[in-house]
């Protein structure tokens, strides 16, 4: 069996995330419409596709990685050409690799970093709003910087997750970069892995903090969870900017 790896931009704006888990497996789910083709192409029905990291709903991805095993002869070249034939023009295949029999796109990964676009001004452009949320204040950088300073590192992040069943919830943060100007303000945030929601409400924290709804200080509490969390950003500006594998 061959083992390849796909890189994946897509537009989740119309997706119910890259796939629904414990739900109806026929969903509208990025990871359907592809093994809709794969399966065509192949002529495999059994084929599955496994992800580097699930994006939720309306969340977009420039780099999405994904790994499939098949007994088919097409080249790489062939694959990528023929995915992009038939896939949504809102689904694109970047890249296509043959792997070692044991990589594995989701275990393999050593982190994942989104980023999150929002504009600011008193009018949103007709242009941006698929992509990116529009604030109509200016959010006080500064304040958002000294509270990522304090979600930076490994912490138990069930407070800022709406994950129900994992194994554990403790995860690291690497870094949280966030600059901008008065116009466009970007959220980048590195981790070694993230639980269900947690990029969109650490997001959705700091931007609370940066709007004067929330204090720098409710930050520890969260963690504790002597306050509750912010709800979940906007998902039409977060990104799944890249995953790193050794």
């Amino acid at each position: 069996m061959r083992n390849i790896k796909l890189m994946i931009e897509y537009d989740g704006s119309r997706y119910q995330g890259w796939t629904r888990l414990g739900k109806d497996e026929s969903g509208n789910t990025i990871s359907n419409k592809i093994l809709e083709v794969l399966r065509k192409m192949t002529g495999e029905d059994d084929i599955e596709l496994f992800c580097g990291c699930r994006t939720e709903v309306g969340v977009h991805a420039y780099a999405q990685i994904a790994n499939f095993k098949t007994s088919c002869d097409a080249s790489t070249k062939n694959i990528k050409h023929y995915l992009n034939r038939y896939l949504p023009m809102d689904i694109a295949i970047l890249d296509v690799k043959e792997m070692p029999e044991r990589f594995h796109a989701q275990l393999n990964a050593t982190s994942k970093t989104y980023v999150y676009r929002m504009t600011i001004d008193d009018v949103p452009s007709v242009f941006d709003r698929k992509y990116t949320y529009h604030c109509y204040r200016i959010p006080d950088k500064h304040l958002m910087q000294l509270a990522a300073e304090q979600i930076v590192g490994k912490h138990d992040f069930r407070n800022f997750s709406t994950a129900k069943r994992t194994k554990s919830t403790v995860r690291e943060v690497y870094d949280i970069d966030i600059y901008g100007d008065i116009e466009e303000m970007q959220i980048t945030i590195h981790a070694d892995d993230f639980l269900h929601n947690m990029a969109r409400i650490i997001i959705g924290t700091l931007l609370d903090v940066g709007l004067g709804n929330r204090s720098v200080n409710d930050i520890p509490d969260i963690f504790e969870s002597l306050l509750p969390y912010s709800a979940p950003c906007d998902p039409k500006g977060l990104y799944l900017q890249e995953i790193t594998y050794k």
